[in-house]
C-alpha cells in the first residue's frame, strides 16, 4: 500500500491543530488553567504521616505503605525498587491502574518490576475508591457509589470529585511526599497511568511541572469532541450504573448525549472546555509526552485523541520541543494496553528521565 508523503502528513497535521483551535480557542493562558485547576481541587493541607514496610527479595525491594492526602484520606503506596538502590538516590517512575483496578493488579506490579530491574522506584498508588480503598457493601462498586453520591450532592461547599478529579489531588500530595525520600533523585520523578490512571497522569503532570516525563497509555481524548460527535458511550460505560442514576434523577427514560453533559459539567467542571484534553496535554511542553493510543478504541475515540495531540504538537512545536513529543496508535486494537506500548513506555523513560 501506497504511504503517505510527509507533505501529506504535515497537512493533516495542520488540519487537526486547526480543528484543536476552534474547538478549544488559542492561545491557552497556561498559567491561568493550572491556577484554575489547583483551585478547584484546593483543599487544607495534612501532615502526610508516611508509614512504610520493606522486604527484600533476590530481584527487588518492596515497600507497601501509605501516606495522608487529606485528614482522613489514607493512599496506599506500592514501591518496587531495585537492589542496588538501598543507598542511593533514584529516579522514580509513578504508574497508575485503569478503572476497577489497583496497584495490587498483577499486570501493575509486573510492570513496577520491569521498571525496578530498568533502574527506577516504580511507585503506585490505589485510586480513590479502588483497591485497598474499596468500601465494603457497596450497592454497585465503589468508585460508582462514590461518583453517584456526588452527583446526588446538594451542597456545594461539600462537593466531591471521585471521577478522576481527586485522584489527581492525591498524585500531587504523592509527588509531595516522594521529593521528600532521600532514595529520590526529586529533579527525576515522571508518570504513566493506563486508561483512567492515564487521564489521571495527562491531568496532574499538566499542572504540576515537578513530573518530568509523561505518558498516557489509551487515555488522551477530547471529551467537547466525544459529545459533539456522539462517541461518548465507551467513555460513560466505564461508570455505566452511576449515569443511569443521573438520567432516572433527572427525568429521563435513559442515559443520552444530554444527560451526559450535565452530569460531566458537575463531576468534572470544565472538561469539555479549560480543562479538556487539547488544552491540558499543551501545558506539557516542553517535558517528554509519549501518547499512546489504538486505532479502534471506544473509550477514547482516535479522532478526539488525534485533535488533543495535535493541539500538543503545536505548543511543542513552539517551544522548539517536537523531538520530545511523540504519538503511536496500535492498529486493529480496542481499548488496551498491548506488550508493544508497554515496551515502549519503559523505553521512553529510559531515555528522558
Amino acid at each position: 500500500m501506497k504511504q503517505p508523503s510527509t507533505t501529506a502528513i504535515s497537512l493533516l497535521t495542520l488540519l487537526l491543530f486547526f480543528v484543536a483551535t476552534v474547538l478549544h480557542g488559542q492561545p491557552l493562558d497556561a498559567d491561568k488553567i493550572r491556577s484554575d485547576f489547583k483551585a478547584l481541587l484546593q483543599r487544607p493541607g495534612t501532615d502526610p504521616r508516611p508509614f512504610f514496610t520493606a522486604v527484600h527479595s533476590d530481584s527487588a525491594i518492596i515497600e507497601k505503605g501509605y501516606f495522608y492526602s487529606e485528614a482522613t484520606e489514607k493512599v496506599p503506596v506500592l514501591i518496587y525498587k531495585p537492589l542496588t538502590g538501598i543507598s542511593k538516590k533514584l529516579p522514580v517512575v509513578i504508574c497508575l491502574h485503569g478503572t476497577g483496578g489497583s496497584k495490587d493488579d498483577e499486570g501493575i506490579k509486573a510492570l513496577l518490576y520491569r521498571f525496578s530491574k530498568a533502574g527506577f522506584m516504580a511507585v503506585s498508588i490505589d485510586g480513590r475508591f479502588h483497591g485497598e480503598r474499596a468500601h465494603a457493601g457497596a450497592v454497585h462498586n465503589s468508585y460508582v457509589d462514590a461518583i453517584i453520591a456526588a452527583w446526588q450532592n446538594k451542597d456545594s461547599a461539600k462537593q466531591t470529585h471521585p471521577f478522576f478529579f481527586d485522584t489527581v489531588y492525591d498524585l500531587w500530595r504523592l509527588v509531595d511526599y516522594l521529593v521528600t525520600r532521600p532514595d529520590v533523585e526529586p529533579a527525576r520523578i515522571g508518570m504513566m497511568g493506563i486508561s483512567k490512571g492515564g487521564i489521571e497522569t495527562w491531568m496532574a503532570a499538566s499542572v504540576d511541572t515537578r513530573i518530568k516525563v509523561v505518558v498516557p497509555v489509551i487515555a488522551v481524548q477530547s471529551f467537547k469532541w466525544s459529545l459533539e460527535n456522539d462517541r461518548w458511550q465507551g467513555r460513560a460505560r466505564t461508570i455505566w450504573g452511576a449515569h443511569v442514576q443521573a438520567a432516572k434523577d433527572l427525568g429521563d427514560t435513559g442515559v443520552n448525549k444530554n444527560n451526559v453533559q450535565i452530569f460531566w459539567n458537575k463531576l468534572l467542571p470544565g472538561i469539555t472546555g479549560e480543562f479538556d484534553c487539547p488544552s491540558m496535554l499543551q501545558l506539557i511542553a516542553p517535558r517528554p509526552l509519549l501518547v499512546l493510543s489504538t486505532e479502534n478504541d471506544q473509550n477514547c475515540p482516535l479522532p478526539g485523541a488525534r485533535i488533543a495531540f495535535a493541539s500538543a504538537e503545536g505548543a511543542y512545536r513552539s517551544k522548539n520541543a517536537l523531538n520530545k513529543l511523540q504519538m503511536d496508535i496500535e492498529p486493529n486494537q480496542p481499548h488496551r494496553f498491548t506488550a508493544k506500548h508497554e515496551n515502549m513506555a519503559i523505553a521512553w523513560f529510559v531515555k528522558w528521565l
